[in-house]
């Protein structure tokens, strides 16, 4: 891959060597092994961190700047753009319910299933995940195996700047109906947000299990369950609500993801 990085660096400095066949192939396999999964945006290093593979994002955006804009017919269906559609889903394994869209560039593993969603370029979906009705997956955002993203479920995109991080969501982890995760928020793995729960990279998420407050910011660590919240802040004119996440229990080991949910809204006397 050395010879892809400078050649992209290249370009990203020169956008006149665009013109030149060679740089132009070099752009095009880049997105075309990020199609297939043998590349990634983001991708997991030691201690549980990730590592952001600017250059990457950088041949996304050279992609739409070399690519003409053409016109597009998938039965019914007609777009016109510069980024084509993915398609081989059944040699992929992928379950695909009309409309779903996903653009070519994005990587779906096998047995992942997607209802009428949408799943932007650079974006990665792991083994048996599920995308639900109406869910977008932002550009470059990183999901998870055996996660499960329910109906009008919003995870943003991320392109520029390059060295921005894209959200990550964990192996495992349940992001429950119209919940909003962006601006590169992680959730760990097997994490469960209730309803409704918005995660900024900026986000307070506090755990209120304890006997005093813990405070995290754009993450929600592994096994969390999470509901939408509050804080009071002072501003000049008075002092006003602010939205937050609170964690308020554990998952469980020993049960699935929505009696692990029940369980800890129940004991806690939360209805969502």
């Amino acid at each position: 891959m050395n010879q892809h990085i400078t050649a992209v660096e290249a370009v990203w400095q020169d956008r006149s060597l665009l013109s030149n066949p060679e740089y132009k192939h070099t752009i095009d396999t880049v997105i075309r092994e990020l199609n297939y999964g043998n590349i990634r945006v983001a991708e997991p290093i030691m201690g549980g961190e990730w590592q952001v593979n600017e250059w990457i994002k950088k041949a996304i955006l050279l992609y739409f700047v070399s690519q003409p804009m053409q016109a597009q017919e998938v039965g019914i269906f007609h777009y016109h753009d510069k980024i084509p559609l993915k398609t081989d889903f059944a040699t992929a394994g992928v379950r695909v319910v009309p409309p779903a869209t996903v653009r070519y560039g994005a990587f779906i593993a096998a047995g992942a299933i997607l209802m009428p969603s949408y799943v932007n370029i650079g974006a990665y979906i792991g083994e048996r995940t599920m995308v639900d009705t109406w869910a977008t997956v932002g550009s470059c955002a990183q999901i998870g195996s055996d996660v499960h993203l329910s109906g009008g479920v919003g995870i943003g995109g991320v392109l520029e700047p390059p060295q921005a991080a894209p959200v990550i969501i964990g192996d495992g982890a349940f992001i429950g109906s119209r919940c909003i995760v962006v601006e590169g928020a992680r959730v760990g793995e097997r994490a469960v947000l209730g309803a409704g729960v918005t995660i900024t990279g900026s986000s307070k998420v506090i755990d209120v299990t304890g006997s005093e407050p813990k405070e995290y910011k754009g993450l929600v660590p592994a096994n969390s369950v999470v509901i939408p919240g509050s804080y009071t802040k002072s501003f000049p004119a008075g002092n006003f609500q602010v939205p937050c996440a609170l964690i308020i229990g554990q998952r469980k080991a020993s049960t699935d993801l929505k009696t692990s949910l029940n369980d800890a809204l129940r004991e806690n006397n939360v209805a969502v």
